[in-house]
């Protein structure tokens, strides 16, 4: 099963955590880990090109991990920005844990 754990501060998505593998099919064809793969590396992709934000990036595909950090200090347009994008990768999430809530566990976290 893989664990998504998005840590937010009111609505603001500050953290995205994916971790362990599926397990809905073979490693390597596995359609559920892949569509998970895609929607969060796609997100982490428009951090850093669409909205230019160097996030920290943590990734380990041996252990199917993946994280996105966004930066503690961020101009207000930047933050939007990010939102939009994160936010958007969240209802891919959301949508796709409808369908195989099996094989994903999903938690958003309110930090402050």
């Amino acid at each position: 099963m893989t664990k998504i754990t998005i840590k937010k501060n009111q609505d603001n998505i500050l953290s995205v955590v994916c971790d362990g593998h599926t397990g809905y099919g073979v490693e390597g064809e596995d359609i559920v880990c892949s569509a998970i793969s895609s929607i969060v590396q796609t997100a982490a992709l428009g951090i850093m090109m669409v909205a230019f934000v160097n996030a920290e990036i943590k990734r380990d595909d041996k252990n199917a991990y993946f994280e996105i950090i966004l930066p503690k200090k961020l101009s207000d347009e930047q933050m939007h920005d990010c939102q939009v994008i994160l936010k958007t990768m969240l209802c891919g999430i959301s949508d796709l844990r409808e369908e195989y809530s099996d094989f994903i566990e999903l938690e958003v976290q309110n930090v402050y």
